[in-house]
């Protein structure tokens, strides 16, 4: 977001997390979203809130942050050679105004050998990444092909988030 030029403030909500495995990727990530941004906007009236919630999911199974090394190991094997889903909700929230949306991605592994995996994680902290990884550090050891947003496996699906601020009056600095 600073990149491109918008001024904003992290606050973190204090919200419980919808967990639910009949919930869809982008139904999940967008109810978390929608927690965030309310929580969030009933504490700062009159600001424009936007909240994110982003989740790996292979094959219809989600995959949150590794609670530890060694499942975040596991994590990369299960998503070695294979391609997964990284889906981001995104919702933006003000004064009761509510506008929410998903962007899902593609991304492909490579087949990961245990020698790589610990290559990997000794030189990428993984322990609060959704899937146990991060496309923007060292992501050449780990990943084939992303297809998609580039941004949305980063964690924030940037070129939709800017058509939602646009549509509400923000535009990027240059």
């Amino acid at each position: 977001m600073r990149e491109v030029g918008y001024a904003f403030e992290v606050v973190s909500p204090d919200v419980e997390e919808a967990h639910d495995p009949a919930f869809t990727c982008d139904a999940l990530t967008i109810e978390n979203a929608r927690r965030k941004a309310l929580a969030i906007s009933t504490l700062h009236p009159g600001a424009t809130v936007l909240a994110a919630d982003t989740l790996v999911y292979i094959n219809g199974e989600p995959l949150a942050k590794p609670a530890d090394l060694n499942e975040g190991r596991t994590m990369l094997h299960k998503l070695s050679g294979r391609t997964h889903q990284v889906c981001t909700g995104v919702a933006i929230a003000r004064d009761g105004d509510l506008e929410t949306f998903a962007v899902i991605t593609d991304v492909t592994f490579r087949a990961l050998t245990d020698d790589l995996v610990a290559e990997y994680h000794s030189k990428v902290h993984v322990l609060d990444k959704a899937g146990g990884y991060a496309v923007q550090d060292h992501g050449d050891l780990i990943i084939e092909c992303v297809r998609g947003s580039l941004t949305n496996v980063i964690g924030l699906p940037m070129d939709e988030v800017r058509a939602a601020l646009a549509r509400r009056g923000f535009s990027e600095s240059c």
